[in-house]
């Protein structure tokens, strides 16, 4: 067969993942911490970007505009979900009562009214400036009360690390020994244990071993007692010493953890030696004591979450879904200086062409932001109007849901809902919750009717674990009996594991912590 050339047309469709597309999934799935940093990166290498203020949002945006001046159509437009709403629970936009300019300025002329009886007082050259700064100031005459933020008022915490550098001159002497002190202050983790090898920490400092651990015995009496434990049952053995409680009876209790944590209370007693009663005295001297000392110190101050919803009920008995301004991110594409610059700039040339692309890669980004809070949008509304009943009456009324059903509402792909409900947070009148708390698997009803969320089924076994008696723990068996009494068709493995993931211990477990709490108690 002879070989020859010849030419086909040939036409396919393929999906090719362009960088921007890519760039969009990825804007999708961010939190907003996360968006607003890689905005700002944007900002910085992209001159035709600028962060708008609050008043520059631009015409036609659905961005913080006001509810008092919106008519009903553009409501609609916002995507008012209509079906009945009861009174949510209580207030939950109550603000916290600042201090303001008008009361500051009644205790300041209450301070210093005898200093200046009269009007010759002299006055200060840069008088007019202070008054100025003071009326700019959060509360001042110039800004409502609302400017204050909480956070601002806030004393730092000391870290432990701070706190034991505090008490270390008190304790430990000398210089060398400082020194191996400090290293082992910067061994510790969050909890106050120290993991480190001692031998090893003396080879790194060219000390005697057991220099080390005598620094170590010496800065174990330091507060919070516990610390710079090597293990738990040092960290208990620690605080018992410090209460004057560290009996042979109890070091022996301390020294079997394992089989306090089965439960094993017929091993404890023998090899403690004690009868009953006196277990459950130590026990409840166990109780008292904290496993992690070091957890009361933060090393970084915590993040409060911010919500990217806010769902809240309208006065005409709604639910009103909207994206929160604060979360929002605001850049335009500054027109005006791209006009300036490009009249300026050859039409052929490297700068022309820069100028391009700054161009073309703003408007991909100020559209990027739109679809994405459109999107968002589109899933938080679905969300809350499968779960009214939730919002109304709790999480009894949580309705099973999952991706597909948001997706085939909107008319989106489940990944891309997926995405949206990654780190998202919505406030609502029952609490702030993360999107995919609304999403749990359905478990069938004893009564052929609709099925029930797996969140509100673990609610109820709580519940019902939380309500009994020592002298009426439940089973699982027993459970699952009241269960579908209640209309709930659930196995009994299921309420096993249901339970287990709570980490609530099973029924012998249960009566035997109920019966001894009884029994301290009494």
């Amino acid at each position: 067969m002879a070989l020859s050339a010849s030419l086909f047309l040939r036409q396919s469709q393929s999906l090719v993942m362009t960088p921007q597309l890519m760039q969009s999934i990825q804007l999708l799935q961010m939190t907003h911490f996360e968006l607003n940093h890689f905005i700002e990166q944007e900002v910085e290498k992209n001159p035709l970007l600028d962060f708008a203020a609050n008043d520059d949002a631009p015409q036609g945006s659905d961005y913080g505009r006001d509810d008092a001046h919106t008519s009903q159509e553009d409501r609609n437009e916002r995507d008012v979900i209509e079906f009945p709403a009861l009174d949510p629970l209580g207030d939950v936009y109550d603000s916290t009562t600042a201090l303001t300019g008008e009361r500051l300025s009644e205790q300041l002329d209450a301070n210093f009214e005898n200093v200046f009886p009269d009007d010759t007082a002299p006055q200060r050259a840069d008088a007019p400036e202070l008054l100025s700064q003071w009326k700019s100031m959060p509360g001042g005459e110039g800004e409502s009360s609302d400017g204050y933020n909480l956070d601002d008022f806030v004393a730092t915490r000391p870290t432990l690390r701070d706190f034991l550098n505090e008490q270390v001159p008190f304790t430990i002497h000398g210089a060398p020994d400082r020194l191996i002190a400090q290293h082992l202050i910067d061994q510790l983790d969050e909890a106050g244990y120290v993991h480190a090898d001692l031998e090893e920490i003396a080879a790194r400092l060219g000390a005697d071993h057991r220099d080390v651990v005598r620094v170590l015995h010496q800065l174990q009496q330091l507060d919070p007692p516990g610390v710079f434990a090597r293990s738990l049952s040092e960290c208990l053995a620690i605080q018992l010493r410090v209460r004057d409680r560290l009996d042979p009876a109890m070091e022996a209790l301390i020294n079997n953890l394992e089989l306090l944590a089965r439960r094993d209370f017929a091993s404890l007693k023998k090899i403690c030696g004690v009868d009953e009663e006196d277990l459950i005295d130590m026990l409840a001297e166990i109780r008292k004591l904290d496993p992690k000392p070091g957890a009361g110190f933060e090393a970084s101050p915590s993040e409060a979450i911010v919500p990217d919803i806010v769902v809240r009920a309208a006065p005409d008995g709604t639910w009103l879904v909207e994206l929160n301004p604060e979360t929002l991110p605001r850049v335009l594409v500054n027109q005006a200086y791209y006009a300036t610059v490009s009249r300026r700039t050859p039409k052929t040339g490297s700068d022309h062409a820069f100028l391009t692309e700054c161009l073309q890669s703003a408007n991909w980004l100020t559209r990027s932001l739109d679809q994405r809070a459109k999107t968002i949008m589109k899933v938080a509304t679905e969300i809350v109007r499968q779960q009214d009943g939730f919002l109304m009456n709790g999480v009894d009324h949580l309705r099973p849901l999952n991706l597909k059903t948001i997706a085939d509402a909107i008319k989106m792909h489940e990944s891309t809902v997926s995405r949206v409900t990654s780190n998202k947070y919505m406030l609502t009148p029952r609490g702030l919750f993360e999107l995919k708390y609304f999403f749990t698997v359905s478990i069938g009803s004893a009564e052929g009717g609709d099925g029930h969320s797996a969140e509100s089924v673990r609610h109820r076994i709580r519940a019902m674990i939380v309500l009994e008696s020592p002298d009426a723990v439940l089973s699982d068996d027993d459970i699952v009996d009241s269960l579908k009494k209640g209309g709930v068709d659930i196995a009994r493995r299921t309420v096993a594991k249901y339970r287990e993931a709570m980490n609530i211990p099973s029924s012998v477990q249960r009566r035997r912590e109920k019966r001894a709490i009884a029994k301290v108690s009494a």
